[in-house]
């Protein structure tokens, strides 16, 4: 943890304008730049960016906002400015994907199941947009999937999570054995075992629903934004990066 390098300090400072907006001007602000499902008629194409900074409260982008400046700045003064920003910006937009992926494969699931329970498709839509269903249809398909469905489709994603676990994959690959304090582990851990498990812990809740964090957690945009930060970490540290820095 060195010095500030400028595009993490930049980053930081939209980050939090973006909050302080929300503080002051309220709902609209999550409207308009959270990202939504792409059948949601709050959806817009902006979003796949411009909710990497937004954040759900103050621990939200406290954590995250110390993520970047402790991991960002080492990565960004490794990569070089200008490839630092298109792996940030690559590793949130991939979360964004693969979060979106679960989402539709979680709607067009339960689509599908809400059909063969003979719910009509207005009815469906109806459910998607309202909540509003009739009890009857609880016979055959459980609430917790129903409310699974209507979260899917109309709960938005925020935050710079999912690149910020990319980062977290650059510094492992990059300093496996810098060691990490943890707040709640009193004992040294290196980078190469500490994230991986992170990401793997992520992993576990996305697939069961059981989390160790809490609720509202997008774990898929953390997992894809890792995948991401792996790929082109994989690909440039193969092609030998340091010798083709863009800056």
């Amino acid at each position: 943890m060195g010095r500030i390098t400028d595009t993490v300090k930049v980053l930081l400072i939209i980050n939090v304008i973006f909050f302080a907006g929300t503080m002051f001007i309220g709902d609209y602000t999550y409207k308009l730049f959270s990202l939504w499902y792409f059948e949601n008629e709050n959806f817009g194409v902006w979003q796949i960016v411009t909710h990497m900074f937004m954040h759900g409260g103050f621990m939200h982008i406290l954590f995250n906002m110390y993520a970047l400046w402790a991991f960002g700045s080492p990565i960004e003064q490794m990569l070089g400015q200008k490839k630092f920003i298109f792996f940030y910006f690559s590793c949130g937009i991939g979360a964004a994907l693969l979060h979106t992926l679960v989402n539709y494969y979680q709607v067009q699931s339960g689509y599908n199941a809400l059909l063969e329970a003979g719910m009509d498709p207005n009815g469906i839509r109806t459910l998607l947009e309202t909540g509003q269903y009739s009890t009857s249809i609880l016979d055959s398909i459980s609430k917790s999937s129903l409310e699974n469905i209507f979260a899917a489709f109309n709960t938005p994603a925020v935050g710079a999570s999912g690149a910020i676990y990319g980062i977290l994959v650059a510094f492992a690959m990059l300093f496996p054995n810098v060691e990490l304090f943890l707040i709640f582990v009193p004992v040294p851990i290196k980078a190469k075992i500490f994230i991986p498990v992170l990401i793997g812990l992520d992993l576990f809740s996305g697939v069961t629903g059981y989390s160790l964090f809490g609720g509202g957690i997008a774990h898929f945009a953390h997992v894809g934004g890792a995948l991401f930060g792996f790929i082109m970490m994989w690909y440039w540290k193969k092609n030998q990066f340091n010798q083709n820095r863009w800056d």
